[in-house]
């Protein structure tokens, strides 16, 4: 039988203990490539354009950030996912993977299942897809970074990188905010920032209100947030979690 193409998955990372476990876990997804400065991430994407990169945050030559920025704004690799692993110590760093447009972000120390999962979706034609997400109803509290107005609003729903927030007040788009809320059952509160992603009709309770990308986001909300997902999502929870459009 003819060999068929293997998408090429780049892991840029300077430890080599995290290049050689993300080559493990990720060996059945495809061709690993790897690289251990930014510098030489982008020679080697340049020359062997992946399918995706996996892009550790604190790289001695480069941060996470702006690599992936060069990436995005390179002729032949903007196109390119770009998934940013970083350490969890600093929030917001999460906040600087997203305002440098990576596709995704995880923590260290990163669960194999979900890098898995991670990878694939953004190997997958459907890779713009949401997240998945999980209803549910909770008092949110929005507050605007600037200026510490505060109004009131519904989350309907909540997924790994972000929530909606039923709302009649509508904010502009990559508007940054802060939010309070509470996960039902969760001992203590979130307060992470987001940043408005997009405004209108919830797809499916056609509700009026914005999609809200999670920014600023410590290990431990980060943490609660999967754990509360991953029990509506497991196949042992016996629950189907809803699926937004659009994110």
């Amino acid at each position: 039988m003819p060999k068929t193409d293997r998408k090429k998955i780049l892991v840029a990372d300077d430890s080599e203990v995290f290049r050689e476990l993300g080559s493990t876990f990720l060996a059945r997804l495809g061709t690993i490539l790897t690289a251990s400065t930014g510098s030489e991430a982008i020679e080697i994407a340049r020359r062997e354009l992946p399918a995706v990169m996996i892009v550790d945050f604190d790289m001695p030559d480069m941060c996470g950030d702006n690599l992936c920025r060069a990436v995005k704004a390179d002729r032949d690799l903007h196109g390119t996912p770009v998934l940013l692993v970083t350490s969890g110590r600093c929030a917001e760093d999460h906040a600087r993977a997203v305002r440098a447009h990576a596709d995704d972000v995880l923590m260290k120390p990163l669960n194999r299942i979900q890098l898995g999962l991670s990878v694939s979706r953004l190997l997958s034609e459907e890779r713009h897809l949401a997240l998945t997400r999980v209803p549910l109803e909770e008092d949110v509290r929005v507050r605007l970074v600037r200026n510490e107005a505060c109004s009131w609003g519904v989350m309907r729903d909540v997924s790994r990188g972000g929530i909606f927030v039923e709302s009649f007040g509508r904010l502009p788009i990559d508007t940054e905010i802060g939010l309070d809320f509470r996960l039902p059952n969760a001992r203590r509160p979130l307060r992470p920032t987001a940043q408005v992603m997009w405004a209108g009709p919830h797809p499916k309770s056609r509700a009026p209100g914005m999609g809200l990308r999670f920014l600023a986001l410590d290990r431990p909300s980060t943490h609660q947030i999967d754990s509360f997902v991953h029990q509506f999502t497991s196949p042992r929870s016996g629950k189907l979690a809803a699926t937004a459009v659009t994110s």
